[in-house]
């Protein structure tokens, strides 16, 4: 029995030698980075950030792994508008932490950053800023704004502390029964208005039109009855009556007793 164990003795110590080895490192996998930290060194190890792979290191350092990827995290929360109404809002915030600066990020909050430093920060500023608007703003008119100053005011607050804001999304905007019923009439009763601004001012446009075209007319009219004159009309007489005058048709023409009198015309059977 003596030699076979023997035997085995090399494959086992090869075997242990392996696990060691992988015990003296970490994986980092994709879309994260690594801070290396000397247990009996210099601790964190400052201006070098870790890519993705396999980092080997004895046994006794390690190395902290962050995801570097965009993250999203929800938020429910009851502020108070401007009026002091309570509201409910539910959003997203979307971060991620500055890849170049996690060294500093390590020393300064650690891996726990969005519990430690960004979700309170984020309820803080969503209360203020919600506090600039009213119920009505925060539920309808205002709603973007009111996003681009939740961004804002995130951003302010984690510029040192090495976490970019990417953006924050209001999901959910919750308002008390009778706030949202007023709302709702007031808006309702907006459109009408709007509705009836426009058909006064269709009906008004329509108006200028037709008022426009009567002077038009009018304008017509007189400029026409101007250049009619007797001697033209008496002119436009004589043409016509030459004209009938040159037909082969059967006709009396009968000129008329005085100066200002027109050619009358009498029948002819039109054979």
């Amino acid at each position: 029995m003596k030699g076979p164990n023997l035997r085995l003795m090399p494959a086992l110590l090869i075997m242990v030698m392996a696990l060691g080895l992988i015990g003296c490192g970490t994986q980092i996998p994709s879309g994260h980075r690594g801070v290396f930290y000397a247990k009996f060194g210099a601790g964190t190890e400052m201006g070098t950030i870790y890519q993705e792979g396999f980092s080997w290191h004895l046994p006794w350092n390690g190395m902290f792994v962050y995801k570097v990827q965009l993250q999203e995290n929800k938020e429910t929360l009851n502020v108070l508008s401007s009026d002091g109404a309570t509201i409910r809002m539910e959003f997203s915030v979307l971060y991620r932490p500055i890849m170049s600066k996690l060294d500093s990020l390590q020393i300064g909050i650690g891996p726990n950053y969005y519990s430690v430093s960004l979700a309170p920060a984020m309820r803080g500023t969503a209360r203020s800023v919600a506090g600039r608007f009213t119920p009505e703003e925060i539920y309808s008119t205002k709603r973007e704004e009111l996003s681009a100053a939740l961004i804002a005011g995130l951003q302010e607050a984690m510029a040192d502390k090495f976490i970019e804001i990417e953006n924050v999304v209001i999901r959910d905007v919750q308002i008390p029964q009778k706030i949202s019923e007023a709302i709702n009439f007031k808006l309702t009763a907006e459109q009408e208005s709007q509705k009836m601004k426009f058909t006064i001012e269709k009906e008004r446009l329509e108006a200028d039109r037709k008022r426009i075209e009567a002077q038009g007319i009018a304008d017509f009219q007189k400029i026409v009855s101007a250049g009619i004159t007797s001697s033209l009309l008496r002119w436009k007489g004589i043409e016509a009556t030459l004209k009938i005058a040159e037909s082969p048709n059967t006709k009396v023409i009968i000129v008329g007793n005085d100066a200002g009198s027109l050619p009358v015309i009498l029948g002819g059977d039109g054979k």
